[in-house]
């Protein structure tokens, strides 16, 4: 028996909300370390941009599992 679209929703937004929260912290670690710190502020700002940006990707699949199915 398939998930209807509401408990896909729900479960979806849990994962999503634990997977944000880790990788920021995974992120916030990155940013901390010490080969980041001490590289250029060129290549501060493309390594912030990338993990400011990159967290999407792996997130795209669950919405698009969550918005699927029939109602």
């Amino acid at each position: 028996m398939p998930l209807r679209r509401r408990n896909r929703k729900l479960i979806g937004a849990a994962v999503m909300l634990a997977f944000v929260v880790l990788y920021a912290l995974v992120a916030m670690a990155l940013a901390q370390a010490r080969p980041l710190q001490e590289a250029s502020q060129l290549v501060q700002g493309v390594a912030y941009a990338i993990m400011g940006i990159s967290w999407i990707f792996p997130i795209m699949p669950l919405i698009r599992w969550m918005e699927g199915g029939r109602e």
